[in-house]
C-alpha cells in the first residue's frame, strides 16, 4: 500500500481536536470570520468551488491549497465526500505547509 499520507494523518488528528471546518458551508464561514490558517480544497472540487476558495484566500492572505480528492480528504477526517475544510489551528496549518514544501 505505500507509505501513509502525512497531511491526511495531520487533518485527522486536527478533526479529533476540532481544529477543523468541513464542508463548503462551515470553510467559508471559517474564511470570512478569519479563523482558518489554512483552507485545502479537492483537486476533483468543481472549478467553481476552487476558483471560489483561491479568490476568498487571496483576497485575506490565508494559504490555499489543492489537495487530494473529495473521497480521500472525508475519509481523513471521518466524514464522507469533502470538497473544502478548513484548519483552524496555526500550527497544525503550518505543520501541514511544511510537508507540502518538503514534497515540491
Amino acid at each position: 500500500m505505500g507509505r501513509p499520507d502525512r497531511t491526511l494523518s495531520m487533518l485527522g488528528i486536527a478533526m479529533k481536536a476540532g481544529k477543523v471546518k468541513s464542508g463548503e458551508f462551515s470553510t467559508e464561514n471559517a474564511v470570512k470570520d478569519m479563523e482558518a490558517w489554512l483552507v485545502i480544497v479537492a483537486k476533483d472540487a468543481s472549478d467553481n468551488t476552487r476558483k471560489h476558495f483561491r479568490d476568498m484566500c487571496e483576497y485575506r492572505n490565508i494559504p490555499y491549497m489543492e489537495y487530494s480528492d473529495r473521497e480521500e480528504l472525508g475519509k481523513a477526517i471521518g466524514r464522507e465526500f469533502r470538497a473544502s475544510l478548513a484548519v483552524t489551528d496555526k500550527g497544525i496549518a503550518n505543520v501541514i505547509l511544511g510537508y507540502m514544501d518538503s514534497e515540491s
